[in-house]
């Protein structure tokens, strides 16, 4: 089977290098020239454009900052998809695009596969991370040997457009975990507590989570780099606040997160690393939130293993 990625950004350099590890027939494709050289150096070969990686691949990969960047690279591949074709769509992306651009491919006799990852760059680069997939299980069952080289935990989502809801409604509840990891520590620190002592409490507690066992120890180390900006963060919880309006839920939380993002952006700028959210709360107390012994880069010590299908309870 003969693979092209499309996109080597944090996440998808890192989906691609698992499939490059695992000896799969890779194309790369990318606006940055160095990373495409980079691939080729590594033994994957120069896919060219996006068109011809859908004319010359069995399966092309996208794995894209926006759904506007999708839309352009999807247009561009469409006059090659004919039968047997997949696209997989490993982006966290709208729905309804989604939707519309699967309907698009598989008009033309092609698949069409969403798979938004969840679980942090650390397990991206491992082979460990999550995959939602959203589409027909015939196309599940075609993209699945794939898939476990992907990823550690498949879950098969329902139809098109399934799997970025839930993708974007994971990245909400990772924000809304992030922010109030910031504001648990910089209190505690205000009230006189250790901050080592502080992430241990919250770590065997009830009040422990993936983002405070991850992101929590980027913030106290100080380098603050969890591979995730806050453009990104913006444009996800902006995702799950359109999903919301739209189904006429009237959400609380979450334009507070958008505010406080928007605020963080305009401090810091688009591009700086999400956790620095913090900073805000440092800045208006004057509190350094920083502590020795925790790394400045998160390591998946999980050994690589072939990926499952997770099967929900019915």
């Amino acid at each position: 089977m003969k693979v092209g990625f499309i996109g080597l950004g944090s996440v998808g350099a890192k989906l691609a290098g698992s499939l490059l590890r695992n000896k799969v027939d890779l194309a790369v494709h990318d606006l940055d020239p160095a990373a495409v050289a980079g691939f080729v150096a590594l033994g994957a070969k120069a896919g060219g454009s996006p068109a011809a990686m859908m004319r010359d691949c069995d399966v092309v990969i996208t794995c894209l900052p926006s759904p506007a960047a999708c839309d352009a690279v999807v247009s561009e591949m469409l006059p090659e998809v004919r039968a047997g074709k997949i696209w997989m769509e490993m982006s966290t992306t709208d729905a309804h695009e989604v939707q519309r651009l699967g309907a698009e491919v598989i008009a033309r006799g092609g698949m069409a596969a969403e798979c938004p990852v969840s679980g942090g760059c650390h397990r991206a680069a491992t082979g460990n991370i999550s995959i939602f997939m959203g589409g027909e299980r015939a196309t599940f069952d075609a993209v699945l040997p794939l898939l476990k080289l992907l990823g550690r935990r498949l879950l098969h989502t329902g139809p098109l457009g399934s799997a970025s809801l839930l993708k974007v409604m994971t990245n909400y509840l990772a924000t809304a975990n992030l922010l109030t990891c910031c504001e648990a520590l910089v209190t505690m620190k205000a009230a006189g507590m250790d901050l080592a002592t502080t992430y241990e409490a919250i770590k065997i507690s009830s009040g422990t989570s993936f983002v405070h066992e991850t992101e929590s120890q980027m913030i106290l180390n100080g380098c603050r780099d969890i591979n995730f900006t806050m453009d990104l963060v913006k444009k996800d919880i902006g995702l799950f606040q359109s999903i919301a309006a739209e189904n006429g839920v009237p959400l609380e939380i979450s334009p507070l997160m958008v505010e406080i993002f928007n605020d963080g952006i305009d401090r810091y700028g688009p591009r700086a690393q999400s956790d620095r959210i913090i900073e805000r709360l440092e800045e208006a107390t004057g509190l350094s939130i920083i502590a020795p012994g925790f790394p400045a880069e998160m390591i998946d010590d999980e050994p690589e293993e072939e990926g499952y299908e997770v099967v929900p309870a019915r």
